[in-house]
């Protein structure tokens, strides 16, 4: 089993309850270990960095200062802002000079900066050998075989480059790679990497209606049947404000969390997966694929009856043939 430093985030003990729970469950599917950093804090987004740099150091420097001195190399970070920040706390940790030196006096502990951080995409990107293994071992029916899925990344699980670097900041397929190991088809869409609004959820909620309108419709004119996420606040202005899209009679687009689609391919239950607590109701979509999945186990269970049939039939013509053909060959031996 692969043990990794996990750290949850305010958002994922709060408002995206159902990224961690999907993601422990994901995880314990897939042999990986996720043990919370003890005394984790506020990782500093988006406020902290935006007042004062120091600051915005030193928060995410402390959760890595207690990964590494809890014993792990590798720090898994769900929420995509939490991921940036860490991020970008090791960078500048690494480049600006004299920082680093100030942070033990900071923080209050020892750091060598040695923790390297990793998301959620990430992690399943590297286990995707493992999770088609599983889905193809699954006793029940993939829902997900064949479906289409839109990957959303939005701004901050690929830009900037020099934080992320483990993706194409323009053009990322990480979580495309995911889709696919899940049994579906990522469509190939134009607003991947779009803003959602971001934290103007609250103070600009016209634009980010306006945004979340854009990127919906573009996924669904793109023949997708959900959006695939992996960040808590691209999710919530997704999947939440739909309520107000929908007063306008435009029909509803689910919103899953990566981990949620992995879940359901692993045939984990939706309810292990907090599928219900999403705004936009989810219980149709799932409903729609289970039916197309064990209307597709009837077709190839038939497909394959008629393709036996069929060769039987063959072989019966052949036999008959050559007993025919046997027969009248010793008829016209001379006596």
């Amino acid at each position: 089993m692969t043990d990794v430093a996990y750290y949850p985030g305010c958002s994922l003990h709060g408002t995206s309850r159902e990224f961690d729970e999907s993601l422990r469950a994901v995880a314990a599917e897939l042999g990986i270990g996720l043990t919370e950093i003890d005394d984790w804090n506020c990782c500093g987004a988006s406020s902290g960095h935006t007042t004062d740099h120091l600051l915005g150091v030193a928060l995410p420097a402390r959760n890595l200062a207690l990964a590494e001195a809890q014993g792990y190399d590798t720090v898994v970070a769900p929420c995509a802002a939490c991921y940036n920040r860490l991020s970008a706390a090791r960078l500048a940790l690494a480049t600006e000079d004299g920082l680093a030196e100030q942070m033990p006096e900071i923080i209050g502990h020892r750091f060598a900066n040695s923790v390297d951080v990793h998301n959620a995409v990430e992690l399943l990107r590297d286990a995707s050998v493992t999770i088609e293994e599983k889905v193809a071992d699954t006793l029940a029916p993939n829902p997900l075989e064949g479906v289409k899925l839109a990957a959303y990344y939005g701004c901050l699980l690929v830009r900037p480059f020099e934080v992320c670097g483990y993706d194409d900041p323009e053009q990322p397929t990480s979580m495309d790679e995911v889709i696919n190991a899940c049994g579906a088809d990522d469509v190939d869409w134009d607003m991947k990497v779009e803003c959602c609004g971001g934290a103007f959820s609250v103070s600009r909620t016209a634009s980010v209606l306006r945004l979340g309108r854009a990127i919906i419709e573009n996924a669904r004119s793109h023949g997708a049947e959900a959006i695939i996420v992996a960040c808590p606040l691209c999710h919530s202005n997704l999947d939440l404000r739909q309520k107000a899209m929908a007063q306008r009679g435009e029909e509803p687009m689910p919103i899953l969390f990566v981990t949620q689609m992995v879940g359901l391919a692993l045939g984990l239950a939706p309810v292990d997966l907090g599928l219900s607590r999403h705004f936009v109701d989810t219980e149709p979509l799932i409903a729609r694929l289970v039916q197309r999945a064990a209307d597709r186990v009837v077709a190839e269970k038939l497909a394959k009856e008629e393709a036996a049939a069929k060769a039987a039939a063959r072989a019966e013509k052949q036999k008959v043939g050559a007993a025919a053909a046997s027969g009248g060959a010793q008829g016209g031996e001379a006596p």
